[in-house]
């Protein structure tokens, strides 16, 4: 069962086809966490206890929300737009606001450089105890070892424009992170080291680019593989706009490194090289070690092999934000 975050909701994707089970725009997230799923939306958080037939709405109402995190402690978090930071310490079922990240939002200005600006997204967490890395766009890294009650914010490469984080499962402390070209006064010249991937050693204090010699640079859906060998999949594209809509297409490319970001290579077929269609959906297949399921803003779901082979599981559907298989 693979449940598909859409621009129209969520779906329910089996062998039997596809079903919407929750209306709601923008599903920018679905994760299971202990057993329960969630699914953030731009009209707040709902949860399910049925494996994703039925849903319930938990609050942030006002609130889009783009991802939740256990911190292995007994407390969830959730990131939002405008930037914001929730806690809940009741599975999800109530949620209190961590006013301090949205005081250094609104303290440095941070947003999103359209025009007019739109506010920032703390859309990417890490958390581990009382440890939070909190990816911004556009702001950077906000990083506090108090649950919240202080901040220090990084940049990797003097980059604010914050897209995902992960954690590496092999090695503690070691955490990646994708990019763009946004800055608080505009967009930042599109050359190498402006966009891409960077990886830190060091639990988010300091990071070092590992996209050289890459391109597309545009780099956003991200995810990691708990399974040997552990491999980083990351989806990138030319611009913030790249779509499916566009003459040439969207320019996408879907990129596996299995050494920590050293070395990249192409998960494309000859059809993908490169994709018509953007990807925004991204996640591991935990029916096949080394693969990942990633789905299309033209609304097609693949299953893509370590061996670049690509296998259609549903078409047709909205635009794909996210993705939950399990």
């Amino acid at each position: 069962m693979i449940l598909a975050g859409t621009s129209k909701g969520v779906f329910r994707v089996t062998d039997d086809g596809c079903e919407c089970t929750l209306e709601s725009g923008g599903v920018r997230e679905v994760v299971s966490i202990n057993g329960r799923l969630f699914a953030g939306t731009s009209k707040g958080l709902f949860t399910s206890d049925d494996e994703g037939h039925q849903w319930a709405l938990r609050g942030l109402e006002d609130q889009a929300v783009w991802q939740v995190r256990d911190n292995g402690e007994g407390a969830l978090y959730a990131g939002t737009a405008p930037t914001g930071l929730y806690r809940s310490t009741n599975s999800g079922d109530s949620w209190e606001p961590v006013l301090t990240l949205a005081k250094l939002a609104e303290d440095n200005g941070w947003c999103i450089p359209l025009d007019p600006p739109i506010p920032a997204s703390a859309r990417a967490l890490v958390v581990q105890g009382d440890n939070l890395c909190v990816g911004v766009e556009v702001g950077g890294i906000a990083m506090s070892d108090d649950a919240g009650q202080s901040w220090r914010v990084v940049l990797p490469g003097n980059n604010p424009d914050i897209h995902m984080m992960f954690a590496d499962p092999r090695t503690p402390g070691v955490i990646y992170t994708s990019t763009g070209y946004g800055r608080l006064d505009g967009v930042a010249e599109m050359v190498e080291g402006n966009a891409g991937v960077f990886r830190s050693d060091d639990g988010g204090l300091n990071w070092q680019y590992a996209w050289k010699g890459m391109t597309p640079r545009y780099s956003r859906p991200m995810c990691i593989d708990h399974r040997a060998p552990f491999g980083l999949t990351v989806a990138s594209a030319p611009t913030a706009f790249s779509n499916f809509k566009q003459p040439d297409g969207s320019g996408a490319m879907l990129f596996r490194s299995e050494d920590g970001g050293e070395s990249w290579h192409s998960l494309c077929d000859d059809v993908h090289s490169p994709s018509r269609a953007n990807f925004h959906g991204l996640t591991v297949d935990p029916d096949n070690p080394g693969g990942v399921i990633v789905g299309t803003d033209s609304g097609e779901l693949w299953r893509v092999s370590n061996d670049r082979e690509w296998q259609t599981i549903a078409s047709g559907l909205p635009a794909i934000l996210s993705i939950a298989a399990g």
